[in-house]
C-alpha cells in the first residue's frame, strides 16, 4: 500500500491525477489532496505520505517552501514536482530539497505521471525491503549478542582464552577500551549480614527475570552482561583507565545503589552489587574476585573494592604490569617474550633502586622461585626438594648488577624452556608408545580408539598430536606399516595372497589389493612378479 498526497490549487488537476492513479494502481494506493501551501503542510504531518505530487505555484506558502517544511518532518517522502512550462527551469533551480524524483510540466502527460509513480513505488519497495532486512538482522543480533557477551565473560573469568580471542570479542562487541572493571550482581530473598538468603531459590527467580535484569544493567552501564551463575551475574564495564578517581567512584556507587532499589521494586528480589577495581581486560578474573570479596567484607547493598583493604597496592612506580606480563609469558612458555620482559623489569629495578642490592637479590629469588613453580605446575615437571640449594649462595655471591641480571634472565629462560620441553617430551613419549603398540598389533583390526586408550589419551587429542608428531594421520600411518610388511612378505613365495592379507590385518583380499595398488602403484601380484623377475 502506498500513500499518495496531491498538492494543487486546480480542482481539475486533482481530479485528473486521482483518476489516473485509481485506474492504473487500483486499491494499492490511498490518495489525499490539499489546495494551499499551509493545508498541504498540515495534511503531510497527519497523513505521512510516501509520495507527494506537488505543484510549485500554490496560494499562500508556495510549493517549494511547503516541500522544505514537509521534508523536515518526513525524511522518507518522494516528491514529483509539477510546474507550468514557463516556470519549469525556475522550479528545477529553486528546489534544493532531497527526494525529488521527477519534474513534470503542465499540461501533464498520463504516461509520464504513471512512469514517475512506478519509479517512486519501486524505490519505496527497496527502502521497505532494506528496512525489513535491517530489522531482521537486528532481531537476530538481539539473540546472538547475549551469547557472545556471555562467552567473553566466561572466557575471561575462567582464563580460557588467548589474546587473539579477546581481540576478536572486542571487535565483535565494539569494545574500544583496553581497561574495564567487573560488577558482581548477587540476589536473594533478603540480606542477612554480608550474605543473601535462599541463593538457590532466588537464582531460579532471577533466571526468569534475566532479560529485565540485563536490560536494567544496560540502561545504567555501558556494559557486557553474563548469564546467571548460581545467584550471581558477572558484568564487565569497559573504561578508559586503569585507575578510577574519587568522584568517578562515588558517582558509580550512587548509580549502583539506585539500580539496586529499582530492580528490587520492579522484580521483588533483593540485590547486592560488588564492584572490582579497574584493570586490563586479561585481569578481569582478579577484578571479579575483588567485587565478590567487597560484598563479603561489608553489609551494604553496594560495595566498591577501592574503598576496602582488598588485594595489594604498589608504592611509587612499581611496574606491576611487567610482573603480570612476565609470569603470563612464562606460563605459556613464550621464551623470547619472557626474556625481553625479564630484561625490562630488571632494568627498572637497577635504575630505580641502584643502591638496593639486597632488595634486588630478594626480588630475583622471588620471581625465579615462582617461575619455576609455574614450570612444575604447568609443564608437568617432577618436583625435587633439594634441586635449588645453591640458589641463595649464588645470588649472595654476586656483587655486580650485570651478574644478577644474567642469572635472573637465564633462570627465567630455563623455566620457559622446561615448560616447552616437558610438553614436547610428553607428546613424543605418547607417540613412541603408540607406534610400538601399532607395530605389535597391526596384524589385526586396529582402531584409533584402541590405540588412544592404550596410551591413556582421548581419541581426539591423540589424533591431533599423532598427526603433529608423525606428519601422518592414524589411518595413513597404519596403512604404510601394513604395506611395508606386505612388500616384505610378497618376497616369500611360500605365502599365498590370502595368507599375506590376513597377516597384515586385512580381512578382504580385494580391499587389500586396491589399497596396495593405491599406495605402491601396482597390484600385489604385479609387485611379486616384478620381484621374481628381478
Amino acid at each position: 500500500m502506498y500513500k499518495i498526497m496531491l498538492a494543487d490549487d486546480e480542482g481539475i488537476v486533482i481530479d485528473s491525477l486521482k483518476f489516473i492513479i485509481e485506474k492504473e494502481f487500483g486499491g494499492d494506493c490511498v490518495v489525499e489532496f490539499a489546495k494551499t501551501g499551509r493545508s498541504v503542510i498540515e495534511l503531510a504531518e497527519n497523513f505521512r505520505p510516501d509520495i507527494a505530487i506537488m505543484d510549485i505555484q500554490m496560494p499562500g506558502i508556495n510549493g517549494i517552501e511547503a516541500m522544505k517544511e514537509i521534508r523536515q518532518n518526513n525524511s522518507n517522502v518522494f516528491f514529483i514536482v509539477m510546474s507550468a512550462y514557463d516556470k519549469f527551469d525556475y522550479a528545477k533551480e529553486a528546489i534544493e530539497v532531497g527526494g525529488v524524483l521527477e519534474y513534470i510540466t503542465k499540461p501533464m502527460e498520463r504516461t509520464k505521471i504513471v512512469a514517475a509513480l512506478k519509479n517512486a513505488m519501486k524505490m519505496i519497495d527497496q527502502k521497505r525491503e532494506k528496512r525489513s532486512n535491517d530489522l531482521l538482522i537486528k532481531e537476530k543480533l538481539e539473540t546472538v549478542v547475549p551469547i557472545i557477551e556471555s562467552g567473553l565473560i566466561y572466557n575471561i573469568l575462567l582464563q580460557e582464552h588467548f589474546e587473539e580471542d579477546i581481540e576478536n570479542y572486542k571487535t565483535i562487541l565494539g569494545i574500544n577500551q583496553d581497561y574495564a572493571y567487573m560488577i558482581a550482581v548477587v540476589c536473594g530473598d533478603e540480606q542477612q549480614g554480608n550474605h543473601m538468603t535462599n541463593a538457590v531459590g532466588s537464582s531460579i527467580r532471577m533466571q526468569k527475570h534475566y532479560q529485565e535484569v540485563r536490560q536494567s544493567l544496560k540502561e545504567y552501564f555501558d556494559c557486557i552482561v553474563g548469564t546467571v551463575m548460581s545467584n550471581k551475574i558477572a558484568v564487565l564495564v569497559p573504561c578508559e583507565s586503569g585507575r578510577m578517581d574519587y568522584n568517578e567512584r562515588i558517582e558509580l556507587i550512587e548509580k549502583a545503589r539506585e539500580l539496586v532499589r529499582r530492580m528490587r521494586k520492579k522484580m521483588d528480589i533483593s540485590f547486592r552489587i560488588g564492584i572490582g577495581g579497574s584493570k586490563e581486560l586479561r585481569d578481569m578474573g582478579e577484578s571479579y574476585r575483588e567485587a565478590l570479596n567487597a560484598l563479603i567484607m561489608t553489609t551494604g547493598s553496594v560495595a566498591h573494592a577501592d574503598d576496602l583493604p582488598l588485594g595489594c597496592s604498589y608504592a611509587g612506580d612499581y611496574p606491576i604490569h611487567l610482573e603480570k606480563k612476565l609470569f603470563s609469558e612464562v606460563e605459556k612458555g613464550e621464551i623470547n617474550n619472557a626474556i625481553a620482559t625479564a630484561n625490562e623489569f630488571f632494568s627498572w629495578m637497577a635504575d630505580a633502586n641502584p643502591d638496593s642490592l639486597m632488595e634486588i637479590r630478594l626480588k630475583i629469588l622471588e620471581f625465579i622461585l615462582w617461575a619455576e613453580h609455574l614450570a612444575y605446575e604447568k609443564g608437568g615437571m617432577t618436583y625435587q626438594f633439594n634441586t635449588r640449594s645453591d640458589y641463595l649462595p649464588e645470588i649472595m655471591g654476586m656483587t655486580e648488577t650485570y651478574q644478577m641480571k644474567n642469572w635472573f634472565v637465564s633462570k627465567i629462560s630455563d623455566a620457559c624452556q622446561n615448560i616447552l620441553s616437558k610438553r614436547t617430551e610428553k607428546s613424543d613419549s605418547i607417540i613412541e608408545m603408540a607406534k610400538d603398540y601399532i607395530k605389535s598389533n597391526f596384524s589385526r583390526d586396529l582402531s584409533l580408539d584402541e590405540v588412544s586408550r592404550s596410551v591413556n589419551i582421548s581419541p581426539y587429542y591423540f589424533s591431533k598430536i599423532f598427526k603433529d608428531g608423525t606428519g601422518e594421520n592414524f589411518i595413513e600411518y597404519v596403512t604404510n606399516i601394513r604395506i611395508d610388511k606386505a612388500k616384505e612378505l610378497l618376497g616369500n613365495p611360500e605365502y599365498s595372497m590370502k595368507e599375506i592379507c590376513s597377516m597384515i590385518g586385512y580381512s578382504d583380499p580385494n580391499y587389500f589389493s586396491r589399497s596396495f595398488k593405491k599406495n605402491v602403484g601396482v597390484t600385489p601380484t604385479e609387485y611379486r612378479e616384478g620381484r621374481t623377475m628381478a
